[in-house]
Formats: C-alpha cells, sequence, structure tokens
C-alpha cells in the first residue's frame, strides 16, 4: 500500500491502466485483487489504475459501477463469483479501498479458505505452498482457515486455489476448495438502562448471574478498572493490536454493562449480571477495527473456555451470502448450546440495514431504545437482506448509556469522563450486553437451558413498543418478565417466505408455533395476533389467523398451534406484511414476530446466448441492472447454463449486459459484447442474444505501426434518477465483436464511449477517447483517426537527479462519461513525450507526470514522485502545445481554492502542496520524515507525522484562539536533490465556524531553472517573487526575502525589487536555499524555507 498524503504519488506499472474522474483527489491508494492484478483507486474509492498481473495482460476486465460503487472483475474470475465459489467483495474495490480495509491488509491479501471433500487435505497444502502465504489461524467450526499472501505473491494463491480448464484460463476452483472469503473487517457498534430492562428485580430474587461465564469478545477490557476487578477469568488477544489492553474505551464500557460491580461509582453504575464473570477476548484492533478470522479465533475461544453466552457489539454490511461469521455463529450455537448476543448495528432507519453477524439465523440480535423506550434512530432495522426474515429479535437501552471506561481511552479523550472512569455513550453496542447480562441472569436461574431457551425466553417476555418487528423485533427486554417465564415460543419468530405474484392464486401459507412449558404446573394461553401491512396499516382482516385461540401446555410438555399468511388478501398492497402473536395466560406473556413477503409485481426474464456457430453458446455471463433500487443491491448475476439464464425480477426498467466467448475454456479468445441497454419487464419476457449478428471492433491511429497498449470501451445508461456503467478493459479492440440487442434510446439517456492507446516508440503516443450520447449501442465500431484530427501536445519533463525514468498519462474527459481509463509507459529523464489526442466530441484531457523509483519486490516498478500537468482543458485540432512538468524551484502551492489550510466546526485541516514545482503544477515526492503540528495560544495541540498536504485533520477547541501551525517535509536527494527540506509556519485566530479557507500566504520562487534543475554557476540573476494566499495583493504588509548558500546554516536578507530579487547562482554542484516571511494587514504571519531551491553548473 501507498503511504498516505501527496508525498507518496500513485504507483503503478509501466504498462498499467488508469483512469480518472473530475472529482479525483490527489490521494490515491493501491488494492491488490486476488488474481494479483493491481487497481489504484482515489480517495473516493474511484478506480484511477489497473495493472494487470505477469501474464494476465491478455485477460479482458470488467467494470461495473453504480451509485459511486464500483466493481473490477477479471473475465476469469468472473464464473466463480456467480456459482458462489468466491466472494464478491474480493473484488468491490470501493470497499477495499475504504481505510479500515486498506489496514487490515496492509501485510498482503488476506483471505479464508474454506475446504471440502477427500481433496481438503491436498488443496491445504498447494494453498499454503503458494509463495511466501502464511496459515493465520485454524478455523475448525468451518472446516476453513485464515491465509494471509505478500500481494506479490497473489498470482501464485489464485493458481492454487483454482483450476484450469484443458489448455485455457482458470474457470473452476481447485479440488478441495469449498469457498473463498474476504477475511474482512467489522467495527465496534458504537453511536438509567439496567433498571429499566428490570434488572433490580431478577437480583431481588436471587439471580445476579454467579457461575455464569459472559464473553466479550470486543477491544479488549480493562481488568484494573475497579467494576471489572476480578471478574475477568481468563483475556486473550485475537487483533492486530500489541497486547489485550483496551485502548478504545468499547470493550470496557460493554464488559461493564454486562458484569460490571459498580464499585468505583458506589453501585450506580452496576452491570445487568454483576457476579457473572467475564472472557475477554480482544479481536478488535486499537482503532475498533478486527478481521473476521480474528472474530471467529475469539468465538472458537471463548466456546472452548466455557462461555455461556458471547457478546458481539460489532458487525459489518450484511449481504444475501452467508458469510463466516453468520456461519460460525450458526453452527456453534447448534454444537455447543451457546447463545450469542450480536449488535443490530447503527446503520439508522433505512429497512434492510442490520448487520453481519446479527444478521446469522441463530443470533439474538438487539437493537437500541433510548430510556422513554423509543427507537433509536441509529438503530439498524430488517427485514434480513436476502429473504426478509425478521430482524433484530430483541431491543435493549442504547442510548446515552454510562458505564465504565479506562481513562485516557479514545472513547474517554473524545466524550470525557462523567464522572471520572466513566463515559456516557450510545450504539446497539451497548444495548446487547445489557441482553447478555440479562441472559446471564436467566442462565443462573435455568443452567441446563441452552442458546435456544434463553434465546425464546428473553424474545417471548418482552415488553413491546409502538413499532413493527422489523425495527423492534418482538419488543424490548423485560428480565423481571424473564426470570418469571415458564413457557417460550419455537421458533422465537416465523418468516413465511416470499409468496410469488400474482396473488389470486396464492395458497395460505401455515407455519406451526410450538409453545414449550419448562414449568411444573399446566398453562392455559390466550391467543391473539395482530398484522401490519407494509405502509404500517393494520393488515386486512383474515390476513393472519391462528388455527385456535386457547391452547393448554402441560406442565415439561409441548402445546402447537398454527399460524397462517393468506396474502391473497392483500388486495394492491405489495411488500412485507408482519405480525405479533402474543400468548397471555399464567401471569405471563409470550411473544412471537412473524413476517411474510407478498411479492411485488414480477416476472421471469430469460435470456438465450448463442455462439458464433449459431448453438447455445457453451460459456457466457450475464448481469442484470435494475433501476431505482433504494435499498439492496441492483445488480443480478444469475448463472448461464447451457447458454440460458433465468431470474425472477420485480417489474420495471433493467439494463441486460451479456458476454459470450468465442472459446468456453479460455475467456482471451474472443468474446462478444451484447447488450440490451433498457428492458421494461411487464411480462414473463425471453431475450435471445445471438452473437453471429455481432461486428468486429476496428480503430486505426495515423501510424500504422503505432501498438495498441489500452483498448477500453463502455456504456452509461440512466433511469428513474439511476445511473450505471457497464465497460470493458484490455489491451486491444483484436478480438472484440458488440451488438446492440432491443430498440432504439432516443430520449437521450443512453451514452457510449470509446477510449483507447497506442505507443510508438518510448516517446510518442495516440490517446483517443470519442463518444456521447446515442439512440442505440454500436453494433461494431469502425473509425480511422487522421493527425489533422488530433492535437499535439508536447510535455518537457524534468529530472535533477541522474539516470531516472518517468511517464506521462493522459486522462480523458468525455461530457457524458466523466472519466476513463488510460496507461503510460516510462522513458529517460529528462526528456520529452508527445501525444496526439483527440478533440472530436469536447474531449478534455488533464496529464499525469509520475517519475519511477525502485522495482518493487516482484520486479513491478513503484514511482517517487507525481505531478498534475496543468489543469484538465480542451484541445484544438491541428494544433501545438507545450507543457513542462518536474523542474525547480519546487515549494508550497496555496489558491485558496483548491489548496490550502481550512477550518470546519472544531476541525482544522490542511491540504497545501509543500512541494509544487517551478510551473506551478500540483503534487509531490515520496517523502522520508515529515512533521506538523499545530500551538493553540502557545501550547502544543496536536502533532503528527505527515506535512500539511496530507489532509490530516486536528481537533480543536470551538472558542477564538491564537493558532501557530508548523509543518516540514524532508525527501531523499536519490529522488531529486532540489527543495530536499521544505518548512513553513503560519499564525492566524480562529473560531468554530462553517467551511472556511483560513487566512494563510506562501511566498513562490520562480527562477529560469533548467530541466536538469541547473543553472549556470556563479551568474547574477533576477528571481520572480510572488506571495500567493491571504497576503497577496492589496492586503500586503511586509515582504522579507532571503537566501542561504550553506543549507540553511546561515541566511541573508535580500531586497524584493518588483517582484524580484537578484541574486549570485551557486558554485558548481552547490545549492542556493530561499526562505520568506509574509504579514497580511490583520496580523497573519506566513513563513517559509526551500532548501536546496537549485544547484549551479
Amino acid at each position: 500500500m501507498t503511504s498516505s498524503a501527496v508525498a507518496q504519488p500513485d504507483p503503478r506499472g509501466a504498462s498499467g491502466a488508469r483512469a480518472q474522474d473530475r472529482s479525483q483527489d490527489r490521494e490515491s491508494r493501491q488494492l491488490t485483487l486476488v488474481t494479483g492484478d493491481r487497481v489504484t483507486v482515489d480517495a473516493q474509492g474511484k478506480p484511477v489504475a489497473f495493472r494487470p498481473a505477469k501474464g494476465r495482460e491478455h485477460i479482458p476486465v470488467q467494470r461495473m459501477s453504480d451509485k459511486g460503487h464500483t466493481l473490477v472483475v477479471p473475465a476469469d474470475a468472473h464464473r466463480l463469483i456467480v456459482s458462489g465459489k468466491l466472494d464478491r467483495r474480493l473484488f468491490d474495490v470501493t470497499e477495499l479501498s475504504r481505510p479500515e480495509n486498506l489496514r487490515a491488509q496492509r501485510d498482503g491479501l488476506k483471505l479464508i479458505v474454506g475446504y471440502r471433500g477427500k481433496q481438503a487435505a491436498a488443496a491445504k497444502a498447494q494453498v499454503r505452498d503458494a509463495g511466501s502465504t502464511e496459515v493465520g489461524r485454524s478455523l475448525k467450526s468451518l472446516n476453513a482457515e485464515s491465509v494471509t499472501t505478500p500481494v506479490t505473491d497473489a498470482p501464485a494463491i489464485w493458481k492454487a486455489l483454482t483450476d484450469r480448464r484443458a489448455g485455457g484460463e482458470r474457470v473452476t476452483t481447485a479440488a478441495g476448495i469449498d469457498r473463498v472469503w474476504l477475511d474482512g473487517v467489522r467495527r465496534a457498534s458504537l453511536d438509567k438502562s439496567v433498571a429499566q430492562i428490570g434488572a433490580p428485580a431478577a437480583w431481588k430474587a436471587g439471580f445476579t448471574g454467579k457461575g455464569v461465564k459472559i464473553a466479550v469478545l470486543d477491544t479488549g477490557t480493562d481488568a484494573t478498572h475497579p467494576d471489572l476487578k476480578g471478574q475477568i477469568l481468563a483475556e486473550k488477544n485475537f487483533s492486530a493490536a500489541k497486547d489485550t489492553k483496551d485502548r478504545v474505551g468499547h470493550g470496557t464500557h460493554v464488559a461493564s454493562i454486562a458484569a460490571g460491580t459498580g464499585a468505583r461509582s458506589g453501585g450506580k453504575f452496576k452491570g445487568v449480571a454483576p457476579d457473572a464473570k467475564l472472557l475477554a477476548g480482544k479481536v478488535l484492533d486499537d482503532d475498533g477495527y478486527g478481521d473476521d478470522s480474528g472474530i471467529l479465533a475469539g468465538m472458537e475461544w471463548a466456546v472452548a473456555q466455557g462461555a455461556d453466552i458471547v457478546n458481539l457489539s460489532l458487525g459489518g454490511t450484511d449481504t444475501p451470502e452467508v458469510d463466516p461469521l453468520e456461519a460460525a455463529v450458526d453452527k456453534l450455537s447448534a454444537e455447543k448450546g451457546v447463545l450469542f448476543a450480536i449488535a443490530a448495528g447503527n446503520e439508522g432507519s433505512g429497512a434492510g440495514t442490520v448487520g453481519s453477524p446479527g444478521s446469522a439465523d441463530a443470533a439474538l440480535t438487539v437493537g437500541a431504545v433510548d430510556d422513554q423506550d423509543k427507537l433509536a434512530d441509529f438503530s439498524s432495522r430488517g427485514p434480513r437482506v436476502g429473504d426478509g426474515a425478521v430482524k433484530p429479535d430483541v431491543t435493549a437501552p442504547g442510548v446515552d448509556t454510562t458505564a465504565a471506561i479506562p481513562s485516557g481511552s479514545l472513547i474517554a479523550k473524545d466524550v470525557g469522563e462523567n464522572p471520572a472512569g466513566y463515559a456516557t455513550i450510545s450504539g446497539t453496542s451497548m444495548a446487547t450486553p445489557h441482553v447478555a447480562g440479562a441472559a446471564a441472569l436467566l442462565k443462573q436461574q435455568h443452567p441446563d437451558w441452552s442458546y435456544s431457551e434463553l434465546k425464546g425466553a428473553l424474545t417471548a417476555s418482552t415488553k413491546p413498543g409502538a413499532y413493527n418487528p422489523f425495527q423492534q423485533g418482538s419488543g424490548r427486554i423485560a428480565v423481571d418478565r424473564a426470570i418469571a417465564q415458564t413457557v417460550v415460543a419455537e421458533p422465537v419468530s416465523v418468516s413465511f417466505g416470499v409468496q410469488q405474484w400474482p396473488h389470486t392464486d396464492d395458497e395460505p401459507a401455515t407455519e406451526k408455533v410450538t409453545y414449550r412449558n419448562l414449568g411444573t404446573s399446566d398453562v392455559t394461553l390466550d391467543l391473539k395476533v395482530t398484522g401490519t401491512g407494509p405502509a404500517g396499516k393494520p393488515a386486512p382482516a383474515g390476513f393472519f389467523t391462528l388455527g385456535a385461540d386457547k391452547v393448554t401446555v402441560p406442565a415439561g410438555g409441548t402445546a402447537e398451534v398454527t399460524l397462517t399468511a393468506d396474502t391473497r388478501l392483500g388486495g394492491t398492497a405489495d411488500g412485507t406484511y408482519s405480525a405479533y402473536l402474543v400468548a397471555t395466560g399464567g401471569g405471563q406473556t409470550v411473544r412471537t414476530a412473524a413476517a411474510v413477503e407478498r411479492e411485488e409485481e414480477s416476472y421471469e426474464v430469460t435470456v438465450k446466448h448463442l455462439g458464433r456457430d449459431g448453438r447455445p453458446a457453451a460459456y457466457a455471463d450475464s448481469t442484470l441492472y435494475r433501476f431505482g433500487v433504494e435499498s439492496g443491491d441492483p445488480f443480478l448475476s444469475p448463472q448461464v447454463v447451457d447458454g440460458t439464464t433465468k431470474i425472477r425480477v420485480p417489474k420495471g426498467t433493467y439494463v441486460v449486459n451479456s458476454t459470450v466467448y468465442n472459446d468456453p475454456d479460455d475467456v482471451t479468445k474472443g468474446a462478444d459484447w451484447i447488450a440490451q441497454p433498457k428492458v421494461a419487464v411487464t411480462k414473463n419476457t425471453t431475450l435471445t442474444f445471438d452473437a453471429r449478428k455481432a461486428k468486429p471492433v476496428n480503430v486505426k491511429v495515423p501510424d500504422a505501426k503505432a501498438k495498441a497498449r489500452l483498448f477500453s470501451p463502455d456504456y452509461v445508461v440512466e433511469e428513474a434518477n439511476s445511473a450505471v456503467s457497464f465497460g470493458w478493459l484490455m489491451e486491444s479492440p483484436a478480438g472484440m465483436r458488440t451488438l446492440h440487442a432491443g430498440p432504439k434510446i432516443t430520449d437521450g439517456s443512453l451514452a457510449q464511449h470509446w477510449v483507447g492507446t497506442w505507443s510508438k516508440g518510448a516517446s510518442t503516443e495516440y490517446d483517443i477517447a470519442v463518444g456521447g450520447t446515442v439512440k442505440q449501442l454500436a453494433t461494431g465500431f469502425d473509425r480511422k483517426f487522421t493527425t489533422a484530427q488530433l492535437a499535439k501536445v508536447k510535455i518537457a519533463m524534468g529530472s535533477a537527479a541522474p539516470k531516472k525514468k518517468g511517464s506521462i498519462t493522459a486522462f480523458p474527459f468525455l461530457p457524458t462519461q466523466g472519466g476513463g481509463w488510460a496507461t503510460s509507459i516510462d522513458q529517460k529523464l529528462p526528456g520529452t513525450r508527445t501525444l496526439y489526442v483527440s478533440t472530436a466530441d469536447k474531449a478534455a484531457w488533464s496529464f499525469d507526470f509520475d517519475q519511477q523509483g525502485p522495482a518493487d519486490a516482484d520486479g513491478w516498478p513503484t514511482y517517487e514522485a507525481n505531478y498534475q500537468v496543468g489543469e484538465e482543458a480542451r484541445y484544438k485540432a491541428g494544433k501545438t502545445y507545450a507543457k513542462t512538468v518536474n523542474s525547480g524551484v519546487f515549494g508550497p502551492l496555496l489558491d485558496n481554492k483548491n489548496y490550502g489550510v481550512v477550518r470546519e466546526g472544531n476541525d482544522i485541516t490542511g491540504a497545501l502542496p509543500l512541494l509544487a514545482d517551478g510551473r506551478g503544477n500540483a503534487g509531490g515526492m515520496l517523502y522520508t520524515s515529515a512533521k506538523t503540528v499545530l500551538y493553540r495560544n502557545g501550547k502544543k495541540l496536536g502533532q503528527n507525522g505527515d506535512p500539511v498536504a496530507g489532509g490530516e485533520s486536528f481537533r480543536v477547541p470551538a472558542g477564538a484562539a491564537d493558532y501557530r501551525l508548523t509543518t516540514t517535509v524532508k525527501h531523499s536527494a536519490k529522488v531529486n536533490p532540489l527543495s530536499t527540506r521544505v518548512d513553513a509556519a503560519w499564525t492566524f485566530r480562529s473560531k468554530k465556524t462553517a467551511f472556511t479557507m483560513l487566512p494563510v500566504s506562501t511566498v513562490r520562487f520562480t527562477p529560469a531553472v533548467g530541466a536538469d534543475g541547473r543553472v549556470k554557476a556563479g551568474k547574477t540573476v533576477s528571481v520572480p517573487v510572488k506571495v500567493h494566499g491571504a497576503a497577496a495583493g492589496k492586503n500586503l504588509k511586509s515582504l522579507k526575502t532571503y537566501v542561504s548558500y550553506n543549507g540553511g546554516k546561515t541566511w541573508k536578507k535580500v531586497t524584493v525589487k518588483k517582484g524580484k530579487i537578484t541574486v549570485k547562482n551557486p558554485a558548481k554542484g552547490k545549492a542556493i536555499s530561499f526562505a520568506a516571511k509574509v504579514t497580511d494587514k490583520k496580523g497573519n504571519t506566513s513563513s517559509v524555507k526551500i532548501y536546496s531551491a537549485y544547484l549551479g553548473k
């Protein structure tokens, strides 16, 4: 991974492809896919570069983008994703680029590999022998193991995990491999309570959790806190942190809610089960994140240690597939009888937001309410993604919860301690240990109960709120009721699944609810069911019915009742219906939630793929995209069997995007890209995609000897406030054919683009970007470009360091596209690159310069300097343009628009490049050290190890104060002997405000310096000097400038006259340094020092 900040440019290979969006942040990061291919993304997670692994240059790559979310999928991996063998998250570059995922993958590609069958042992050996792959943990509950592979060995792990069809590319999993998951990242679910759930009544009855073990798998626990002293039986670290210490505070807070003694507060903040004992597994690191394999290992450890209840106040995004944590929760619950209390998540009021692993069937999933039993705005809601099942199961207090906290922890610093040793915070993280503690009280009362009885009693005895089951489950837990509960229901919630449209012929769906009497006396229950429709209104009469309105449950026995959902009665109101079955009698109440999805109007879509021979295609893939989806995944990728795919989808408008491969065992031997951009599904629909109708793609540039290096067609289609883009990335258009299917699109919502690069030698290239709004996708594409149609852009690239190589990347922008892929090739520096760029269709271009650094461990080049060459612009055909980049003097750049120091609220953030080049091109170099310090009223407030360009923020008090911000950055002379150190400092006054550029300034020195960073030694020259920022123009109060010829040991003042200073160039091989001090008319000051600005020769 690259280091943060502009000083570390985006690295990529000489033959890599790049893409750029208009809003691209200069900071970029590199991801390695499990195939070994590398993707560089910008700060928003958008792909800006692709570099295939060696030997994979010929593998075409699909890109699918929607709502800022992008998948980059090599063609040979697509089939494995669709079949469920390969975790799609491994190619979700938006998710992979999130900071927590980048941090988790910094040591290499982390996977969880599941095995099966007689070949499992051989498969394990093959995986372990893949390069320098290391086995992290054995995960027996899944017959799996976590592995970490250095990114340089990703091609080897891909080879070990997959198998080759005879003579072709790898398209199946290897024998013995069951499934491959990303070892993903989970986070802590953090966004008056003990009495609220009835715990004092349970204590009074003698139930305090004594003899019960609660495992808290979290950020660790502070065993020295008085509330937890003597409570922890065992602790172990499964995170990336160095030890079990809780530096976040989250785990301590959670543990004290479940089983804290309240000793420090005299019992005021006592936990729910103060006599229970704790097992403290640290599965989240010191930033509150943890990987799946560490959490799985913690779960297995907790069970082995004899835990009765496991608290997981953590989670991540759920998907329709069963992920490894969900699988482990279900298996460990069933096999070991352990109850897992798991946070629902804090994703807010949207439907289907309950996270994983709270989405597991066996989990007791917990939402949050406040002290008035009002549902928290942040509490995640159901139904469960994929099948519409009821989740969460219950709620518990989780708003403004006060509990123990380690002094000095992140939470203590962020929210403060009040009183000392305690903090008040909110989240389903806080709600979950209330439930874990309540379960411990029940477990003490009923030592022989397993997870199902505990879950049943807690869900049956809840206090209902004015919410539906997808918001609150059965209701808010009431442990005072639960300890008196002798009757429980099985299952704890009922899911009728999906009843297919149309509903006039629906058969009523019936499920059994079994009441189990765990007491010694018969109990007669009166039964009542009430239902709610999709809009929150009561369900029609008769929609939910019972087989009986009264049952008697014998002591130690069971009684059954049928619950029926008759979806014929919903009229035109399709969607999810929920119900509560409430049984009362014997002084107790049993609540059971139920749900059924009355499928909206839906139809079957069949796509038949015919190959070039007219027969059903032996290998094709197909993706459908549904417009207007507000939640869930709009991309549907059904399997194609014998050339045909069938999928049932809701009425609506879809994109159907397919690829028919010419060779079923080798995706590189030609492909036909066939798409129907808009399909109105209003009935059962059959589409036939016939590859015989596709026509070839041919593009020619002026020089026939130029070699194709990149070709990237795509299209964008809009509908119902949604937009989706499908595209390909490949070396050459050779072998590609295209076909538009279906009617023309005449409303202006379809656009298609063709982007490509051809190069001749190391100094000349042709860059083509054409396209725009069309009425139909191209069936074949034939285009010949002449020199007269192109603009000539000559870019001189400097380098003061010897024996360097560099490259220019030309990024295309079309009005209907935003940004396309691009590529580059390295050449010797200093040097000039000539680019011929297309000018039709209002194409605009921006150019990036990269200076090559040493090769990485796999022999691929890295890059040690990166500059944007000017601004994005359009060029005129037949015209010649000249630009210069990477020449001195390098120094701070400030424009009070894109670059500066800003305050927003109580955050001060610097985004000010310290090493912009002499032409004002923004960028930077790989630095060896940096430091930024912020002082408030003369006292140091914060410090970090980045230059002020890095975008790091300082949290500051709201009140007005005097600030001083200092920054410094150093780089090796081997990278560039110029401006090897830059110091800058600013003073200003500030208080809490909306987004505001702060009044900082800088000074630019712009002498005429050669491409090698050198000037004639000893010559007297004039050096232009200009103030930028708050002190510019009439706002300038004073400007002082200085020079040094001994590396800044001593400075000599020089006077600015008519915007210039007069200096004597340094001796041969020696350097001159510049410094300046500026004061604006409001008294704000700025200073800069640039060491070794240029050299004499």
